[in-house]
């Protein structure tokens, strides 16, 4: 059987998620570098994968998907379906809630502090400090949901580590290279909680072929 592949780019929060969903999983894979200056995703073939033209792509046999999370349930069912709460109508429900909550709650708070904390400064792009101050103050709001949860279960769907902590990892990696991280020890539990996910090797595996900063070189995150 042939690995599944990988196409994108190792500096892609949305490409971490699915890199750190294979390791997690033992899964063979090949990763297919691509050139976001080159424009790659824009070529022809790329677009044959994902209409979109956007990264992660992945080919399994047959099979082409693309969306990071549904790259990483795919990888997940396939190789490692305890990491979705498989087996347990409760545990797979609260995994599901959890992954939603990042998506749909989390995420769409940290991109604009990590994108004008770390990418505008340096692409030459102004930065929106009224937006970056919003932001981190909906992010306070967002943690102290965080802290109830985590001081009553070590993980987010329970006492088991799955695809809802796993799936964090991808924006909140460059959240914590800007000077808000210290936010988060305002917050023990979540803090204790992104400290054990960044101790797993699977996440130390995808940091370490991660350019820091998204290439940027400012080597703020370690």
């Amino acid at each position: 059987m042939e690995p599944m592949k990988v196409y994108g780019w190792a500096v892609s929060p949305w490409m971490a998620r699915v890199l750190v969903s294979l390791e997690e999983a033992g899964a063979e894979y090949e990763l297919v570098p691509m050139s976001r200056n080159g424009g790659d995703h824009r070529r022809p073939e790329h677009l044959a994968r994902n209409p979109f033209g956007e990264i992660p792509v992945l080919e399994d046999g047959g099979l082409t998907l693309y969306q990071s999370r549904a790259i990483a349930r795919h990888i997940l069912r396939k190789h490692k379906p305890g990491l979705l709460g498989a087996g347990s109508l409760e545990e797979s429900a609260m995994v599901d809630v959890w992954v939603d909550v990042d998506a749909h709650q989390l995420e769409p708070v940290l991109k604009p502090i990590v994108w004008n904390c770390i990418i505008n400064p340096f692409v030459g792009r102004d930065v929106d400090q009224g937006l970056v101050d919003e932001s981190v103050e909906k992010l306070k709001k967002l943690l102290e949901v965080y802290e109830v949860r985590l001081s009553s279960n070590k993980y987010l769907a329970g006492d088991f580590v799955s695809f809802a902590d796993l799936t964090h990892f991808s924006f909140m990696r460059y959240f914590m290279a800007t000077e808000h991280a210290v936010v988060l020890d305002a917050y023990p539990h979540v803090k204790a909680w992104w400290e054990a996910l960044l101790a797993r090797p699977s996440v130390k595996k995808v940091i370490a072929g991660m350019p820091p900063d998204f290439g940027f070189g400012s080597g703020r995150i370690p």
